[in-house]
């Protein structure tokens, strides 16, 4: 009778087994996808996740494998799954959408339907089988803008008076920082307000709350800022860590460091910078990309997040993805460099040094650009090669070190050569994404590029850097993509290219240290928009020697604006107030 009961167990444990779908077999992403679903019949199902995604992982644990979509999908579909931050082309060309972005494609390439978010099991299951029924592109799928573009390199009047309202419009004076659903620090239009403000006016007032408002996402525990919160306050946090935030928060709160000399902003950056080389800075000096949001996948941690250090390490502690990427190393060194020209401290500069010479050592092309890892399945991409030239630019700012400059150049040439646009901007990638799409200008890009390349012509005076920072602008300047909310970014990248940047030049030997502290003083000064400069005369010319100064006996700094520079200034402490007396004029 046992054996009869133990048969018909494993009878019946056999037929469940096959009753049970298999787990869906995800392929990557390939333009050879298209062939294969052509030949067999098949849509292309595109899940774009994030390692760090807390929704991302809810979905995958539901919805991916619900039987009735594995189903679907095992019988209709290629599933293709990818990780957005290993692959920027395909984040760029679907970043709207949010992660995970949901995309189905049909064997010509073309988007069926995009989806924004998680889908539960049954919703999911019921799309699935409308686009098997109708194939035809859905209300998802909307036609690309016709763009436009002109000679026009700068802001129309009218059109930069309808962003600055639209800038205005879209902040919450309620509970601070630009939009209301979500609440996080929107780097682009926090630095426009610190460029443009005089003291007591609208825009830093809301730099200021902006700012403060920020404190609330800032993991008191092991610093670090998470992604963002919902609920239209700044009480729900998203606990994921990722790069860009970590970095460009930083930055931020380092300008406004040195403009306000707020405690707060110097503690939240340095709480960032704590985490940053407790969790995600390898044992080589480079960075890794991200800390998950949850410790268990698809589990919310906000319990886990209200517990001291003990208590957490006691639970395990969240995955962090050890990629390092030539772009978050890029954006890494450049948020150090900042910190270490608000504070002086040299820790900051030898951690920026470190990673852009891991970079430098590891993720190099010929010409002057950068893979994203180690080895990428398609690139080269803009990201990468922009955030180093970024970099490159800070640290030869922060030290006057022409190697610096000289790495920067490289950068530059090789957007040029690469990655610039046919009519305007700069694209997001080199090869073509699939055998229907190819490469588009971004947005938040191209106004890193026309940043970068704007300041850099000013550090060397070569106009090729400028006639390219104008083909970033002229992408920026269309209405179409101009209009786009947030606007402050689009705002900064022209107040920054219809002014020269704030001059201050130390005249004195290198191995100097009173020359040392007024160059750093120098750099102490508030904001990104500098020519910072260390004339040696042992070096021969500045690399743009359209300023001649005296060789001097003794170490002294000048400023100068666009038809004047100031007397010799021979104390570190005379600088920043000689800048706000001649500003003032």
């Amino acid at each position: 009778m046992a054996i009869k009961f133990k048969t018909l167990f494993l009878l019946s444990a056999s037929l469940l087994s096959a009753a049970e779908p298999k787990p869906i077999q995800w392929q990557d992403w390939s333009g050879k996808l298209f062939e294969q679903a052509a030949r067999e019949n098949r849509f292309v199902l595109l899940d774009l996740e994030a390692v760090w995604c807390h929704w991302c992982h809810v979905m995958a644990e539901t919805t991916y494998k619900d039987p009735e979509v594995v189903e679907l999908i095992q019988s209709h579909y290629i599933a293709v799954r990818v990780d957005q931050d290993a692959r920027p082309d395909l984040s760029s060309r679907y970043e709207d959408y949010g992660w995970p972005a949901t995309i189905v494609l049909g064997s010509n390439g073309k988007e069926i339907v995009m989806r924004s978010g998680y889908l539960e099991p049954r919703n999911f299951a019921a799309l699935l089988k409308a686009i098997i029924a109708d194939p035809s592109p859905g209300p998802s799928v909307r036609p690309a803008a016709k763009m436009e573009f002109s000679a026009q390199a700068r802001l129309s009047a009218a059109l930069r008076a309808q962003l600055q309202k639209d800038y205005v419009a879209q902040y919450d004076f309620k509970h601070g920082g630009w939009g209301f659903r979500q609440k996080f620090l929107d780097w682009n239009s926090a630095e426009y307000a610190m460029a443009s403000f005089t003291p007591g006016d609208q825009n830093e007032r809301m730099a200021r709350m902006a700012l403060t408002s920020q404190l609330h996402l800032i993991d008191p525990v092991w610093g670090g800022a998470y992604q963002y919160s919902t609920g239209g306050d700044w009480n729900e946090p998203r606990f994921e860590k990722i790069m860009s935030v970590q970095t460009e928060d930083m930055r931020v709160f380092a300008i406004g460091y040195a403009q306000w000399h707020d405690p707060a902003y110097l503690k939240a950056a340095t709480d960032i910078h704590r985490f940053l080389t407790g969790f995600l800075r390898s044992s080589e000096g480079a960075f890794y990309t991200s800390q998950n949001a949850d410790v268990v996948d698809g589990e919310h941690s906000a319990e886990y997040f209200k517990l001291d250090d003990a208590a957490r390490r006691k639970q395990g502690i969240p995955r962090v993805d050890k990629h390092m990427y030539a772009r978050e190393n890029g954006w890494a060194a450049n948020a150090l460099a900042v910190l270490y020209s608000a504070t002086g401290d040299r820790k900051y500069l030898d951690e920026a040094t470190a990673s852009v010479n891991w970079v430098l050592r590891n993720r190099s092309l010929p010409g002057g650009g950068f893979r994203h890892d180690a080895k990428d399945k398609a690139g080269p991409y803009l990201g990468d090669t922009l955030a180093m030239g970024r970099a490159f630019l800070e640290l030869y700012q922060v030290t006057g070190d022409r190697t610096w400059l000289h790495h920067a150049e490289q950068t530059a040439g090789y957007l040029t050569t690469n990655f610039r646009g046919m009519d305007a901007g700069f694209l997001t990638s080199k090869a073509p994404i699939d055998p229907s799409y190819a490469p588009l200008p971004e947005r938040d890009e191209n106004i890193m590029a026309a940043r970068f390349l704007n300041l850099l012509a000013s550090y060397t005076g070569k106009a090729v850097y400028r006639d390219n920072a104008n083909h970033a602008m002229r992408y920026l300047v269309a209405p179409q993509v101009a209009g786009e909310l947030p606007t402050g970014g689009v705002l900064l990248a022209n107040l920054e290219a219809s002014a020269a940047p704030l001059h201050i030049t130390v005249v004195g030997a290198k191995d100097s240290p009173a020359a040392r502290a007024l160059f750093v003083a120098a750099n102490a000064y508030p904001g990104d928009h500098k020519r910072v400069e260390w004339w040696d005369p042992r070096e021969g010319p500045l690399p743009n020697a359209d300023v001649q100064y005296p060789e001097r006996p003794e170490p002294a700094a000048f400023i100068c604006t666009g038809n004047s520079c100031s007397s010799p200034i021979s104390k570190p402490e005379d600088i920043l107030p000689r800048v706000e007396r001649l500003k003032s004029r």
